[in-house]
């Protein structure tokens, strides 16, 4: 009886041998992908806008997204410090089926230091139009955005100090035939009915007692100055260090979730090539 057990356990793990032998292969077939590349400020940047949120959640696996955001950056200084060479040089990487490239500035050019102010009329829409150029000659597509709203509020009502920059993108876009996302628009109108108590919600942040009072009276005070950085970390491990503050600016998890999502929608209608690409 064993011989015999012995017998048919060894006819079963030889069948077996043979069926796997010749089992069906197949070569999976090629795969198309897509390349976003995230180009702006911090209200796009990873830890302090929307650039993080939108690509661990909002595209397929399918989408190489690069959130090149960085804070504190114009149009100009972008370009001077040589990021944008680095974003230019991804957008040129072959083996993609598109390659698309979100640009978004605003706050920066708007500043008044030395190395990131431009001129409103002049030199920061030439230095968008420039931007999209060399963005087609690299044979990737441009997409514009309109900036973030900032969320500061006077008697209720929401103060869009980025308005009239929003409308040079807007002209920039029409005149250069590119897909355009206005999430000024859409942020303000977002903005504007959460009213500026809720807005508070969207900081990095929670607000102090004082300034929620404000904020729920309806005229936000002006913006604290950002903390001191942290004390610098010892030892082996990662030393990166991200300073959280409030304001009426920057993006917590909350917020960039929110704004992610408002990006999501309108690049989808904006540029329909990307729809099957994008998540909800």
């Amino acid at each position: 009886m064993r011989r015999l057990i012995t017998s048919l356990v060894a006819a079963t793990v030889l069948a077996g041998g043979a069926q796997a032998t010749e089992r069906a292969r197949t070569d999976a077939p090629p795969l198309e992908p897509y390349k976003i590349i995230l180009v702006g400020d911090s209200t796009m940047a990873p830890h302090s806008g929307w650039g993080g949120a939108f690509c661990a959640k909002h595209v397929k696996s399918s989408v190489a997204c690069l959130n090149a955001g960085r804070g504190g950056r114009s149009t100009r200084s972008y370009r001077q410090e040589g990021s944008w060479a680095i974003a230019l040089a991804e957008a040129k990487v072959a083996g993609y089926r598109g390659t698309f490239v979100l640009i978004q500035f605003g706050h920066n050019d708007q500043s008044s230091k030395a190395e990131r102010w431009t001129d409103e009329t002049t030199e920061f829409p030439a230095n968008l139009k420039r931007f999209v150029a060399e963005v087609r000659a690299a044979g990737a597509t441009p997409v514009l955005l309109t900036p973030l709203t900032r969320r500061e509020f006077r008697d209720g009502k929401l103060q869009n100090t980025l308005e009239s920059w929003s409308d040079q993108v807007r002209a920039v876009a029409k005149a250069e035939g590119v897909p355009l996302v206005d999430l000024n628009a859409l942020s303000a109108a977002q903005t504007q009915q959460m009213g500026a108590e809720t807005a508070t919600q969207l900081a990095q942040e929670p607000p102090t007692a004082e300034e929620l009072a404000a904020a729920k009276a309806g005229t936000t005070l002006k913006a604290r100055p950002a903390p001191p950085p942290p004390p610098r970390v010892e030892g082996k491990g990662p030393r990166g260090q991200v300073t959280r503050k409030f304001d009426y600016t920057h993006l917590g998890d909350v917020g960039a979730e929110v704004v992610a999502k408002l990006v999501t929608q309108a690049l989808a209608q904006a540029v329909p090539d990307l729809r099957s690409q994008l998540v909800r």
